[in-house]
């Protein structure tokens, strides 16, 4: 029952703890002290290292690990056309803590362009030799997170009005990166969590946000943006409820999306978040169509060093084969380990003892 594709068995969100070579040197950087070249020359001696390091703990694939960025989302909005970074008054806020005040607008015509994340894709291509897997924020990621008045009226009379050309743009972003050989795209995406929670609906409706509609809405545009995928490379999600310095945002199990985000979204995989009861049960997982995709259990945390037992990960992945087939579940951590670069609150060793640990299992539970 070994997968000879994505998603593997075992299989990882995308994020590492950056190392302290690239911590040291976007530190310099970040105070003048060295160039964009510099910073870049540590990011290409650091990556191959942590290539090489999921590909000896048995990976099927490897990320770069998100070195190269800041933020999980805000670098790569930041790089499309008609998309800016811009300071405000407040970050984004978590439990008991805020991120860096930072948010998107739109101040032109969406589109891909050609954008310097390829590049980032064709240094990890051509350093391992398992898949390669590029992970991305998704479109209804860009939507969610825009804040009122971001939208420039020239360009676009409301934050709605960017669905059709949001969807152009990542059509032309999943054409870029089959073209560059990407096979293993996945979209990361924190929206649908929060549709899942009450509280953040009340927030999103308090910044004018249709909630009634979201569900659909982004139904649509995630299939919009697929459309025309090759047949050859898988696109996956992974739904997070929010991921900094170990913290989190939402809180609501998938039952109010999993109808419409699991049986109408053209995904290949789902990489669903289940390292704690905030998740709610594996029921919904009822709605997963039977055939070929898969759903990636997050049942082991990345918010803490503490290795899960064994016994206990392969009872909760029992439970969640009640309401979908065996075959068509796989193993990771529930998310990345380092979403923004500050990272999540457990050291190097844990992090790849977790990553042995998922290897491990899921050659337990499915065969080697």
């Amino acid at each position: 029952m070994k997968r000879t594709k994505p998603p593997y068995r075992a299989d990882h969100v995308g994020s590492f703890l950056r190392s302290p070579a690239i911590k040291e040197a976007r530190e310099k950087r970040e105070k003048g002290q060295i160039s964009a070249a510099d910073l870049k020359t540590a990011e290409d001696q650091e990556i191959p290292k942590l290539i090489k390091k999921q590909e000896e703990v048995g990976l099927q694939l490897a990320t770069d690990g998100e070195y190269r960025r800041s933020w999980w989302h805000f670098d790569f909005f930041g790089l499309l056309q008609g998309v800016e970074i811009y300071e405000i008054d407040h970050g984004i806020q978590f439990q008991g803590v805020q991120t860096k005040p930072l948010s998107i607008r739109v101040n032109g015509k969406l589109s891909f362009g050609n954008h310097p994340m390829l590049d980032h894709f064709k240094f990890l291509k051509a350093h391992t030799k398992v898949t390669p897997k590029m992970c991305i924020p998704a479109p209804t990621v860009m939507h969610f997170r825009l804040e009122p008045g971001a939208v420039d009226k020239k360009f676009y009379p409301d934050r709605d009005a960017i669905f059709d050309d949001l969807a152009a743009t990542y059509r032309q972003a999943v054409k870029a990166f089959y073209d560059a050989g990407c096979r293993y795209l996945q979209f990361d995406d924190t929206a649908w969590a929060y549709l899942c929670s009450d509280a953040e609906m009340k927030k999103a409706k308090d910044r004018g946000m249709n909630v009634a509609t979201l569900a659909s809405d982004y139904t649509r545009l995630i299939n919009k943006s697929l459309e025309g995928k090759p047949a050859d490379m898988t696109i996956s999600t992974h739904v997070c409820r929010g991921n900094f310095r170990s913290t989190w945002i939402s809180s609501g199990g998938y039952e109010p999306v999993a109808e419409k985000l699991l049986g109408e979204c053209n995904f290949d995989g789902y990489f669903l978040e289940y390292d704690s009861e905030r998740a709610g049960g594996f029921e919904p997982l009822r709605f997963m169509p039977k055939g070929n995709k898969i759903a990636v259990v997050g049942v082991i945390t990345s918010k803490s060093g503490t290795l899960e037992s064994k016994d206990t990960v392969k009872r909760r992945i029992d439970e969640a084969a009640k309401f979908v087939p065996l075959e068509q579940l796989a193993l990771s951590p529930q998310c990345g380990f380092a979403s923004t670069e500050e990272g999540n609150v457990l050291t190097e060793e844990q992090q790849w003892a977790k990553m042995r640990e998922v290897v491990e299992i899921a050659e337990e539970v499915w065969g080697k």
